[in-house]
């Protein structure tokens, strides 16, 4: 195998046209530069330089083996520069999944300011409403939806970002859009929208929580996202209960009234893998959804 050092050497000398000018520009004696050279035509079997003048000039094989110094150089180059924007984390791939209510008042801002701070580094974005059982198979950084405290197995960190209320939303001119809360039981004679295809634990919090009052709602119309389900009640269809991020910018013509008694409440955490929470941009990743939680 040839030896990287002495190639930069070699290329040096074929740069320079002397083993004195080359053992200037590198900090060397010529004394050294003679024996790497004269090592590297030992572990390659070719004459790679001969004399010309009171220098030198590389032979064909010489010329051959720089041209292909240069390139080899130049990738070593570009994977040094690699490393130092992994360890940085302005390079590499960070991977984030996501459920679809944080995708949308979340993600935005997270993605731009991410882009800024880190130009090279390639952002991996999963719809993916709950994280895999196996740590392996979960993105560097997962939002997931839990009903309360979330424990994770080792290699990966849990951060709490915030628990989320569920609200009703119902048309402008309703009778409960004036109550500063209403409860369930209120609601069980509505038509209700679905607003859940995934039947994710979103779906289930809610249905856990009609059950503890006695009933199980009647969805009159299944809408497959938040969006389509406010815009049903923007249009007088009917009425949705839905955690209180996703109702953070409703339409025009319907009210947002909070739910109580019983009060179900969805709790949203970042799982993060450890290989992730120790890069810089990992890091930034989790104060941004922090804050963004907050906001």
């Amino acid at each position: 195998m040839l030896d990287l050092h002495r190639l930069r050497i070699f290329r040096s000398v074929v740069a320079s046209g002397s083993v004195h000018a080359a053992a200037t520009n590198l900090g060397y004696t010529p004394s050294a530069v003679s024996q790497h050279v004269a090592a590297l035509q030992r572990e390659t079997g070719l004459a790679l330089l001969e004399r010309a003048g009171r220098g030198v000039r590389p032979t064909s094989a010489g010329l051959a083996l720089a041209a292909e110094a240069d390139e080899l150089l130049a990738r070593l180059g570009a994977a040094e520069d690699l490393v130092a924007g992994l360890r940085s984390g302005r390079a590499g791939t960070l991977s984030i999944a996501y459920f679809a209510s944080a995708g949308v008042m979340w993600l935005p801002a997270v993605v731009s300011r991410l882009s800024s701070e880190f130009p090279g580094l390639r952002l991996d974005l999963r719809l993916n409403d709950e994280a895999p059982d196996h740590p392996d198979e979960r993105a560097d950084v997962h939002l997931v939806v839990a009903r309360g405290p979330l424990t994770v197995g080792p290699g990966s960190v849990s951060h709490h970002l915030r628990d989320d209320p569920y609200v009703a939303v119902v048309p402008r001119g309703h009778p409960v859009a004036d109550l500063a809360q209403v409860t369930l039981v209120e609601l069980e004679r509505e038509r209700w929208i679905d607003n859940d295809s995934a039947r994710g634990w979103c779906r289930r919090i809610l249905l856990d929580a009609c059950a503890a009052v006695g009933f199980r709602p009647v969805f009159h119309v299944e809408a497959h996202d938040y969006r389509a389900a406010l815009a049903f009640v923007a249009a007088g269809v009917g009425i949705t209960v839905l955690p209180a991020l996703t109702a953070e910018q409703p339409p025009d013509g319907v009210v947002v009234v909070p739910v109580a008694r019983p009060a179900p409440v969805r709790s949203i955490h970042a799982i993060v893998r450890e290989s992730a929470a120790g890069t810089k941009a990992g890091q930034m990743a989790v104060e941004l959804l922090r804050a963004s939680s907050k906001s």
